[in-house]
């Protein structure tokens, strides 16, 4: 099979897709294994209660239900979903925002593939540009987003200790560099892999570069704010037309409806939608119908504050503990600060092994967890021994099953330096 530049691509190895296989082959074979790789998010009782209640509505409804199996949406996505969305953000955050500042895709991952590209990569005439990330790392699916090689550069982040055993990644403003090569700035908020939670006085200085260079500044907000609220921290809603906000209802318990929404100046958003029509013809309805009246009477918020969020949280701190209880004081280690979304980030300074090695010894013995260097999207490959130093871990799924994966990664770990000493 001779295979395109794009084909070659996109069919060679990536780090979202050895997670996803991993993901996938495991449930589907019914190993025994404890699942601590993937950004699935927990079940949470009463927001599923809910969902029931709605397409139980909806399947009554005829005309309800030939809407969401018969009938194509237009390219921008399901328009009652963008209305009530529009009239929840403007009567909340007083944002000024129309329907035509609000795309829908098919999930968060399609989102920024198009927006990558259509920001970053060949510009004719020899000139190409860069999306850059201003703190690294990133999450695992931006990686090999782009259809041009080096599409992303991205930035070390300053390191902060804010405890015995705690650390936080900070925006290092000196060395974020803005150039005529900069064709848009992300950042995820929180972030995917480390529950950083870029703070609001950080977020305004990253506006202010991108407004000074005229570029958008894109906002990944899959975990945060308004929606799903999977923040531990103070974070303030905000949006103007130099951002381009990207927010999902996956993390709030619609993983397998796809549902990306992008908020945007009209002029990106028409230019999405001509790509969406291109890639899909339409985006799926599914999502946005089931949570149109959560979001219409704005409970889509209280349930994100008043349930998601303390789910998550109380999950987050028996995973600390446990791990803080098992780990002690038997080598250096540290958890990033957790300030949001669904992640334990571990830090082994030293560490013998790399962080591929640790993550296929706890997968041989039945614990799947994501290796740190996949998430560095940016940064030369033997730039930092930093980035083979790490583990991503996810606490969203049952806690006995969470606890006993820790303390198995605390075990191995333990086992390592013991042998290597």
């Amino acid at each position: 099979m001779k295979l395109s530049a794009f084909g070659r691509k996109f069919t060679a190895d990536a780090g979202i897709t050895s997670l996803m296989d991993d993901l996938g082959n495991a449930l589907a074979s019914g190993d025994d294994l404890i699942m601590m790789g993937g950004g699935n998010p927990g079940h949470v009782p009463q927001v599923q209660e809910r969902l029931g209640q709605e397409l139980t509505r909806l399947v009554a409804d005829p005309a309800a239900m030939r809407r969401l199996v018969g009938v194509y949406d237009p390219p921008q996505g399901e328009k009652q979903f963008i209305g009530s969305l529009v009239d929840l953000l403007n009567r909340e955050y007083g944002w000024g925002l129309r329907p035509e500042n609000v795309a829908l895709t098919n999930g968060s991952q399609a989102a920024f593939f198009m927006l990558f590209n259509m920001f970053g990569g060949d510009f004719g005439e020899g000139h190409h540009k860069h999306i850059l990330l201003p703190m690294a790392p990133e999450y695992i699916g931006y990686a090999d987003a782009g259809i041009a090689p080096g599409l992303f550069k991205a930035v070390r982040p300053e390191i902060s200790f804010t405890d015995a055993h705690e650390f936080k990644y900070r925006v290092d403003f000196d060395a974020v560099e803005v150039t005529a090569d900069t064709g848009a700035i992300c950042v995820s908020r929180p972030t995917n892999p480390t529950g950083n939670v870029v703070t609001d006085e950080e977020l305004a200085r990253l506006e202010v570069l991108a407004r000074s260079h005229d570029v958008p500044l894109i906002v990944d907000g899959a975990y945060g704010t308004p929606f799903p609220s999977l923040l531990f921290v103070d974070a303030t809603p905000h949006w103007n037309e130099q951002i381009v906000l990207c927010l999902s209802l996956s993390k709030f318990g619609l993983p397998a409806a796809r549902t990306g929404i992008v908020i945007a100046d009209e002029k990106i958003i028409r230019a999405l939608s001509g790509v969406n029509a291109i890639m899909n013809l339409a985006t799926g309805s599914f999502g946005a119908m089931l949570a149109e009246p959560l979001v219409r009477s704005g409970e889509i918020l209280s349930l994100s504050r008043e349930v998601v969020c303390p789910f998550y949280q109380d999950k987050m701190k028996r995973a600390v503990q446990v791990f803080s209880e098992a780990m002690g004081d038997s080598c250096h280690w540290y958890i990033h600060k957790p300030e949001g979304a669904m992640f334990l980030w571990l830090w082994f300074p030293n560490l013998p092994i790399t962080s591929l090695e640790l993550y296929q010894r706890l997968k041989a013995r039945g614990v799947l967890v994501v290796s740190g260097h996949y998430f560095f999207p940016g940064l030369p490959e033997d730039d930092w021994r930093h980035r083979h130093e790490c583990l991503r871990v996810t606490y969203s799924q049952d806690d006995d099953q969470v606890a006993e994966g820790l303390r198995i990664i605390a075990d191995e770990v333990q086992a390592v330096w013991a042998t290597r000493s």
